[in-house]
């Protein structure tokens, strides 16, 4: 196993111990803290791979926090909280999360989901190096090197890894359907639950990112019962 390093960012003592604990007997290096400035400080000394944040944090909420976070391509993050909240799950979906879980939760499924995340964050530099890095549809440019979208009028989008994820895999299949659960396990290497929005949400905030263009056709469109199709042009 390489030496991934996993930071706990969870204001209750004894919910941090514990995960520290299990993540340490995975033979990872864990990492502790309980408040924004102690998460800032471990981010500057320590060369972090994931963090696994309680959004429910005294002072600024974890939602918050992770938005940053979030924009860091070589950066897992991994929500937990106490409240069984849709609102809360898509809220933290749409900031970037890689994943979110309720407490209380399985220590094992944790523990293979934070395995699954720094495996694919181990694994995306050999993903960009065996596909074609750069690609150009509809005067829009997808860039793998930089995790970015330009916009036909030159904006650059910074999108997070789930987006970036999603999009690739429906245009590698362009103009087929790609179903609910083959999206999920590319995005989260995860098969999909029932009721399952994670789906739902990272393509909405794609359609969000075309749609600011006036130029732009609809890219994406919903096959009901099925999945999603790439209609855009790829050149």
């Amino acid at each position: 196993m390489e030496n991934y390093q996993i930071l706990i960012v969870e204001d209750e003592d004894v919910t941090r111990f514990n995960l520290r604990n299990l993540f340490e007997a995975e033979g990872y290096n864990v990492f502790e803290a309980y408040n924004e400035e102690t998460m800032t400080t471990m981010l500057e000394q320590q060369d972090i791979n994931l963090v696994i944040m309680d959004i429910n944090l005294p002072g600024k909420n974890g939602l918050l926090l992770g938005r940053n976070l979030a924009s860091n391509k070589n950066l897992g993050l991994i929500f937990l909280t106490g409240r069984d909240s849709d609102i809360d799950k898509i809220l933290g979906l749409e900031i970037g999360a890689d994943d979110y879980l309720t407490k209380p939760f399985n220590p094992r499924e944790l523990t293979i989901r934070a395995r699954n995340i720094l495996n694919r964050i181990g694994n995306s530099k050999n993903d960009i190096e065996l596909e074609q890095p750069i690609v150009t549809f509809n005067e829009w440019k997808l860039n793998g090197h930089s995790r970015e979208m330009t916009s036909p009028t030159g904006e650059v989008i910074p999108i997070p890894r789930g987006e970036y994820r999603a999009l690739r895999l429906l245009i590698k299949n362009e103009g087929n359907i790609v179903s609910r659960q083959e999206l999920i396990k590319e995005m989260t290497g995860r098969d999909l639950r029932d009721n399952d929005r994670t789906v739902d949400v990272t393509i909405r905030r794609l359609r969000k990112h075309f749609e600011s263009n006036d130029n732009t056709p609809e890219l994406i469109n919903t096959i009901h019962g099925e999945g999603y199709r790439f209609v855009g042009k790829v050149t």
